[in-house]
């Protein structure tokens, strides 16, 4: 309607934009249903919304972070472990994992 009515001032030559705004003039109680209808709207779409951008989250790009990730990870336990079973060897005389039977670790007499 309110396209309807802007398309008749144009065409009629009179653009008078106190016209307009008393054309778009709504009461309270449409505005208050077409706030409804807009929550009612968005609580039914954000979790379709959320759903779609969970799944186009997987992108080439992402993809390769995470092998990336997951190659970091991978080298710093290997570093843990190498600076682990070092640090053991130099308090014990013998690597990690590998002290004869009977024995403890540490140097306590």
């Amino acid at each position: 309607m309110v396209d309807a009515v802007a398309r008749w001032f144009i065409q009629s030559g009179r653009f008078d934009v106190n016209e307009i705004i008393k054309a778009e003039i709504i009461s309270r109680r449409k505005a208050l249903s077409l706030m409804g209808l807009a929550a009612a709207f968005g609580l039914a779409a954000a979790p379709t919304v959320l759903t779609v951008s969970d799944a186009e989250a997987q992108t080439v790009g992402m993809q390769r972070r995470q092998e990336r990730r997951a190659g970091r990870h991978e080298r710093r336990d290997e570093r843990r472990t190498g600076r682990t079973e070092r640090r053991e060897e130099r308090r014990t005389g013998t690597a990690a994992g590998t002290a004869p039977a009977g024995t403890t670790t540490g140097s306590a007499k």
